[in-house]
């Protein structure tokens, strides 16, 4: 006899689009166990095993997905932009809005002067709309603060997001963000700080589960990018890196010496950083956000990515000044309609690709056994809607550790 499977809950009455291996892999009229907030059975409910459910849930019909990832954003910081995004359309130049005191030393000055208390306000009203559309796990970044405490301040609060709502939340240091005005001409001084103190004060701290940086000629070199990169391997962290966005300065190539988790943007990416990339197993985040609120021309080269078998994740880059996007489902639909992704393609991006951009595949972003119970149910009748419908919130049920999120 077959013996039972003893679990707190069973989920059936819907098709599960599993995303193993990236892709839809649907089960027909599913059913998924689950024990202490992760999956102990998931196939056809037709071929179950005998179950000993502490309590079964019957959905009516429609699609299970993973739950999604938002493995890019920037929700923690003070103020917002809207005045200079406004001055932008009424022909104000971002040079001149710069010379204002605008850009984003406006926001590392609102960060700076801006209580853990307020930042946590502010950052939970960002975030809450992301959670409403699926997302059950979110990497927020530093680099508005730009000085010892206001960067931990930062990681501080995005860690209370974490305790706060029902979201696993990875954090990651952003230090080498800008360059911040008391460095003015001395960016070399600034990165001593940065691999010197901040980097090493926020592992301490246990704040940060990854590093990142900009790479790009108005933020900081690749020379400079590499001692960071030492830094955090230094202090154990894993890295990432903000790179070919507005040039090609072969900063995801040098990610990838480095086995960086993520390479991220990545408009002016190149064959060789393409075949840099899918050697180390860099997955490359794209952000549509920004590229359509900053009215790029020069899409990420998809494929390239395709051609070298690179991963492809999708993130909000939810920030002030060229993201602030609360949707990382319109995120879904802008990859395919402008970087021309497939439905399939996109979702993957949302779910194991972003899962495999903060490290955390092995437990994240597929319905398989073993992994944790973070799933959506939407009542939609193909996974491929979840990138048509463009904009309001489709309604779903998100489970999260194996329980309804309320």
């Amino acid at each position: 006899m077959t013996s039972e499977i003893h679990c707190d809950s069973l989920w059936h009455g819907a098709d599960i689009v599993t995303m193993r291996d990236g892709k839809y892999h649907v089960i027909s009229n599913g059913a998924i166990a689950v024990r202490d907030g992760k999956i102990v059975w998931i196939g056809e409910q037709a071929s179950m095993p005998v179950m000993a459910a502490a309590k079964t849930m019957q959905f009516d019909g429609g699609i299970v997905t993973p739950g999604l990832i938002d493995c890019h954003t920037h929700l923690v910081f003070g103020g917002n932009r809207s005045g200079e995004f406004e001055q932008r359309l009424n022909g104000v130049s971002y040079a001149e809005i710069a010379a204002q005191g605008g850009g984003i030393i406006s926001t590392v000055k609102a960060t700076r002067d801006a209580e853990e208390t307020q930042l946590l306000e502010q950052a939970l009203f960002r975030l809450r709309p992301l959670l409403a559309e699926g997302v059950t796990c979110v990497e927020i970044k530093s680099g508005y603060g730009l000085t010892p405490q206001s960067e931990l301040k930062m990681l501080r609060v995005a860690r209370q997001l974490g305790e706060q709502l029902p979201v696993e939340v990875k954090t990651t240091c952003l230090a080498a963000h800008a360059l911040p005005p008391e460095y003015a001409g001395r960016a070399d001084d600034y990165i001593d700080l940065v691999c010197q103190t901040i980097i090493p004060e926020a592992a301490a701290a246990g704040l940060a589960d990854a590093v990142d940086a900009f790479c790009e000629h108005l933020a900081f070199s690749p020379a400079q990018v590499e001692r960071v990169f030492k830094a955090a391997e230094k202090a154990g962290l894993p890295v990432k890196l903000h790179a070919e966005q507005l040039s090609a300065l072969s900063g995801s190539a040098l990610a990838a010496r480095y086995h960086a988790l993520s390479a991220d943007h990545l408009e002016y990416a190149t064959a060789e950083d393409a075949a840099a990339m899918a050697a180390s197993g860099t997955v490359a985040v794209l952000l549509p956000g920004a590229y359509y609120l900053l009215r790029e021309t020069q899409c990420p080269p998809v494929d390239l990515f395709r051609k070298h078998g690179v991963t492809m994740a999708i993130a909000s880059d939810a920030n002030p000044g060229t993201s602030p996007a609360l949707s990382l489902r319109l995120m879904i639909n802008m990859a395919c309609t402008l970087f021309r992704l497939t439905p399939e393609e996109a979702l993957a991006g949302v779910t194991l690709h972003a899962a495999k951009a903060l490290g955390l595949q092995a437990s994240h972003g597929s319905l398989e056994t073993g992994k944790v119970a973070d799933f959506v149910h939407w009542p939609l009748a193909r996974p491929a809607e979840l990138a048509y419908w463009l904009g309001g919130q489709l309604p779903c049920t998100v489970i999260f550790r194996g329980e309804v999120r309320q």
